[in-house]
């Protein structure tokens, strides 16, 4: 009724009722909608000035309070639709009222709030607007929400009226500081600090007032804010430390307050005082010159150096070497006159002085230490580095050799690799000017010794000052770095710690592109000898050598000269010249290897390395295929299943990084050979009979085998590689994949066939392909004997069609799904879910190219998971466990945010599945729960009786992979919510003391860990 009567009257007699019921404080929400008739057009700012017109002259404090209150939240919504004229006459009716009476004061503020942003503000009333509130506002006695408003008006006039703020000169400098001095809210000090910054980058006019402006913000330092428990600003106490770290920092006028202020700090006992000043001290060296450190640098240096003599923390240690790190390199940043003191060389030569007698010291208790220090200090220029290297290095190498025990050597070696290290920093600077050339021969003299030193931890250390040595220009000879390789050479050969083997061919790989002649003349050939005499041992030596001729090839020229010799081990065994293990020929591939991911880096070496050993490799096997059809038992070992699979990564590798154009080249020599027996591009071309994989035949199984080559190097090419006679070569693969009763064979060209068919391009070729597909296993599927292969088939195609999302990929997927309930091949359908779901690591990946789209296992899973958990519950007793042992697949697979999201609906499977008498199927969903246990608590909780009844009962599993797993879910409980857990406490920690007898260490070791945190739930503290 009331709202009609004021319809009734008009607009204007709505505005003044409306005003009346926000005074009189009735209604609040009256601001929002007077607001609204302004942007509406019902009426002005003027209009609402003068139906305020009595509340603004009322003599009652709070009645012209609300009425300013209304203007100022009207004028918050409404400034930008404001008049020049307008804003002026506003701003001097609210700069007249803050002097009135203090409870006017906040809505007056606010009203200078929205005016601050309008940008129709006339010229000069910024600055007038400022001048009253330092005048006539005593701003610290104000609320902190009132303070903020005055911050945020100073703010706004800063950046949109910068120019006339800086006419005020240090009168604006001045009446900021009045205004911040003695904020003690966190919310405002943000805001403040960042004004105090703003006042110095943008270069305002501080005037007499440094050292004022400096003492209102270093009050505060160091910050000990503690924020509240649930504080709804979520202002943390390292934001007020970087903000107030900002300030200090940003100006070199505040050095001679700020750093006497930093060295009391650095003395007090207080952690984090200590922190907070060398971090400030750090970042007060970026923007300092010496004649702002020159009065305090013995002072501070005395305080670093003790922080790391002293230090109990080494957090503090830490800091303390960056700042002195800081420090040295403020000082070599400034530019010398000739009447100027070179700051830097007295600064090094104090430290000097103060630590290099510690080196010397028989005991070696401030080593370290000193060695710290020092290396901070070197580390901050060419100059400092020249400087503490060449005075330390020859009194580090002379300690050295007066050190007979091999772990003070090792102490003083990883001493000097540290100042070697540094080297690497600066001596590209001038290779002449280096401080280690003076100490070149002692130091190779050092280092080599501690390569010939029995203490395995000494050679590592040595190895590794060896190759940063190595990496420094100038500082090794000819016979230096000939004797470098012997040494390396040696330990791979001969070394009886596998450790320092290791290392050595780290450190060949990383110095041959250096050196490549003499890796080449020395390592190389003396690796091959080793591998030409010692394979008869079929012994440790051999495997190094193989490894160590892969390390030593990151150089286009070595390569040439180890993959022929990589190669030579495999055409060997084929010839019977020694008697060979597949172990060996497997070694050897992986040596090929990791060539190949070596070359894929440069282009050249990768198109030398495929163009010589894939068809040399081709030329191996087809040679064993023809001799295994003529019953050799040599060729049979090249053939092997476990052979061939290590093959496989050897042509992937060499195939994968091919340019377009070079990759066409050796597709049309490849493919020929397995569809039209085109041997010709082969080094071997003479052969005992044709090569047909393809053909029928009683003597053609050996050659089928082969096609496992065949998809690791078609299904490696880029997409835009057009492969030649693809369609025929198709419909040989589906043939051979259907019908060969060799699992291994039918495997691979099912593999094959379905890396192919994942890049085919989309249309109705492919749609009829995938036609004749379905067609062949469906009948394959029905009966017969090679039901698994034509399985097999089954789920390659599909899982090359749901990674790039084609519309048959359901129907395929339904097809799995109804086989979940065959007798005979529904557990290894539910194991296929896996490979559906998991990355491949020969064909159908990223690396080898593959359509892979993002997301493909969370659509998977929305598409699928219902129609197991229907399939499930519909299912007779005895194949109701394919269907939990396909869901655990999927679900381990799953990324965990989109499990978590699912977990309530599927936990009760989870749960059932772990019922299950299938180990593959306990332990997939024990894999899977552990990691839920840990993200989703809350949910987890409502299940805690089944849980821990089911936990403990596979504590007792016969499988050790299920109790170790069983037992890690146990512990994993513990961060449930602990009112969920304690009523299980006793009984838990009783049946975890069967598991402590096991058997195996490494269930003992679970059981232990699980039981502690039982034993420690509800205890004070956790």
């Amino acid at each position: 009724m009331a709202a009609a009567g004021a319809g009734a009257e008009g607009p204007g007699g709505a505005l003044r009722g409306w005003v009346r019921d926000f005074v009189s404080g009735l209604q609040d929400g009256r601001a929002a909608e007077v607001a609204a008739g302004v942007k509406a057009g019902s009426w002005t700012i003027l209009e609402i000035v003068e139906a305020l017109g009595s509340c603004l002259e009322n003599t009652e404090p709070r009645t012209r309070g609300r009425g300013l209150q209304l203007l100022s939240q009207v004028l918050l919504q409404c400034h930008s639709m404001l008049q020049e004229e307008e804003v002026t006459h506003l701003v001097l009716f609210y700069e007249n009222r803050l002097k009135d009476h203090h409870l006017v004061i906040p809505a007056v503020l606010q009203g200078l709030y929205a005016l601050s942003m309008c940008e129709v503000l006339a010229p000069g009333l910024a600055v007038s607007v400022l001048k009253a509130i330092f005048q006539e506002v005593h701003v610290q006695s104000l609320p902190q929400l009132d303070r903020h408003t005055v911050y945020s008006i100073i703010t706004n006039f800063m950046r949109t009226r910068e120019e006339e703020l800086k006419g005020l000169g240090a009168d604006f400098t001045f009446g900021f500081i009045q205004v911040m001095d003695g904020e003690k809210d966190p919310r405002n000090l943000l805001v403040a600090f960042q004004i105090v910054r703003d006042l110095i980058l943008e270069g305002y006019v501080l005037g007499p007032f440094v050292e004022e402006l400096f003492e209102v913000t270093s009050c505060y330092f160091p910050i000990d804010f503690t924020p509240p428990p649930n504080d709804p600003h979520c202002i943390q106490r390292e934001d007020l430390i970087v903000s107030l770290r900002a300030v200090l920092a940003s100006t070199p006028q505040f050095a001679e307050f700020l750093l006497p202020l930093l060295i009391e700090k650095m003395d007090s006992e207080m952690q984090s005082a200590k922190l907070d000043s060398l971090q400030t001290l750090g970042a007060c060296c970026t923007i300092y010159g010496q004649k702002e450190l020159q009065e305090f640098l013995p002072s501070l240096w005395s305080s670093l150096r003790r922080e790391v003599f002293q230090t109990a923390s080494e957090k503090v240690e830490t800091e303390a070497l960056a700042a002195l790190h800081g420090l040295a390199a403020c000082l070599s940043r400034s530019v010398l006159s000739s009447d100027t003191e070179d700051l830097l060389d007295s600064f090094l030569t104090g430290i000097l002085q103060d630590c290099r007698h510690h080196l010397c010291e028989p005991d070696m208790k401030l080593v370290w230490p000193s060695a710290k220090l020092l290396q901070a200090a070197a580390g901050a220029s060419f100059r400092a580095g020249h400087r503490i290297t060449s005075s330390v290095v020859p009194l580090l190498l002379e300690q050295y050799n007066q050190h007979p025990q091999s772990s003070q050597r090792r102490t003083i070696l990883e001493m000097l690799l540290g100042f070697l290290e540094l080297q690497q920093k600066w001596g590209h600077e001038d290779e002449e000017e280096s401080a280690l050339l003076c100490s070149q021969a002692p130091l190779c003299s050092v280092l080599f010794s501690a390569l010939t030193d029995p203490s395995v931890q000494l050679q590592l250390v040595g190895i590794r000052a060896l190759t940063v040595l190595g990496t420094l220009p100038g500082l090794l000879a000819p016979p230096d770095v000939q004797l470098v390789v012997d040494h390396l050479t040696r330990l791979i050969l001969h070394a009886d710690d596998s450790q320092s083997c290791m290392a050595a061919m780290e450190a060949a790989g990383s110095l041959a592109p250096i050196y490549p002649g003499a890796f080449t003349g020395r390592m190389v050939q003396r690796l091959a000898e080793e591998l030409q005499s010692e394979r008869e041992e079929e012994g440790r030596r051999s495997a190094h050598s193989l490894r160590a001729l892969a390390a030593v090839s990151t150089h286009p020229g070595i390569v040439q000269e180890t993959v022929p010799v990589l190669l030579q081990c495999l055409q060997q065994v084929p010839k019977g010249n020694v008697p060979a293990r597949a172990c060996d020929v497997v070694a050897v591939c992986q040596s090929l290897q990791r060539v190949a991911v070596q070359c894929q880096r440069d282009a050249e070496s990768c198109w030398y390395y495929h163009q010589t050993v894939v068809p040399c490799l081709l030329a191996v096997v087809v040679q064993a295929a023809m001799q295994e059809n003529a019953h050799s038992p040599l060729g049979k070992l090249l053939l092997e299943e476990e052979v061939l699979t290590a093959m496989v990564p050897v042509v992937s590798a060499a195939s994968a990084h091919l340019c377009p154009e070079l990759a066409a080249q050796s597709v049309s020599q490849v493919v020929p050979l397995f569809l039209d027996g085109e041997v010709s591009f082969l080094p071997q071309d003479s052969f005992p009979c044709p090569f047909q994989p393809f053909q029928g035949g009683q003597h053609v199984a050996a050659q089928r085998r082969l096609v496992a080559l065949l998809m690791a190097f078609v299904c490696s090419l880029p997409r835009n590689v057009p492969i030649p006679q693809q369609d025929r070569l198709l419909q040989e693969l589906l043939a051979l994949s259907c019908s060969c009763d060799c699992p291994f064979t039918a495997t691979a060209a099912a593999k094959c066939f379905a890396g192919l068919v994942n890049k085919y391009p989309p249309g109705q070729q492919l749609d009829q392909l995938l036609e004749t597909a379905v067609n062949r296993m469906e009948a394959g599927l029905a009966e017969g004997p090679l039901r698994t292969q034509a399985l097999a088939l089954l789920l390659w195609v599909t899982k090359a069609l749901v990674l790039r999302y084609h519309p048959l990929s359901s129907r395929l997927t339904d097809k799995l799904l109804g086989l979940l309930g065959d007798a005979e091949l529904g557990p290894a359908v539910a194991d296929g879910f896996s490979l559906l779901m998991a990355d491949s690591p020969d064909v159908l990946h990223k690396g080898c190219h593959a359509d892979v789209r993002i997301m493909f296992r969370q659509r998977f899973f929305t598409d699928n998971v219902p129609k197991l958990v229907q399939g499930f519950h519909a299912a007779g007793p005895g194949v109701k466990a394919n269907y939990l042992k396909g869901l655990s697949h999927v679900l381990n697979h799953l990324p965990r945010p989109v499990l978590v999201t699912e977990l309530p609906t599927l936990l009760s499977l989870l749960l059932e599945a772990l019922s299950c008498p299938d180990c593959v199927v306990q332990l997939s969903t024990l894999s899977c729960l552990q990691p839920l246990l840990l993200e989703a608590p809350h949910v987890m909780s409502l299940h805690v009786d089944t849980l821990v009844t089911k936990f403990l009962g596979l504590t007792s599993s016969p499988a050790m992979a299920i109790r170790i797993a069983a037992l890690q879910c146990v512990h994993a409980l513990t961060s449930l919510p602990i009112p969920a857990l304690l009523p299980y406490k006793p009984r838990v920690i009783r049946a975890l003391a069967k598991p402590l007898d096991d058997m195996k260490r490494l269930v003992r070791k679970e059981a232990v860990v699980a039981r502690g945190e039982w034993f420690l739930l509800g205890s004070p503290g956790r």
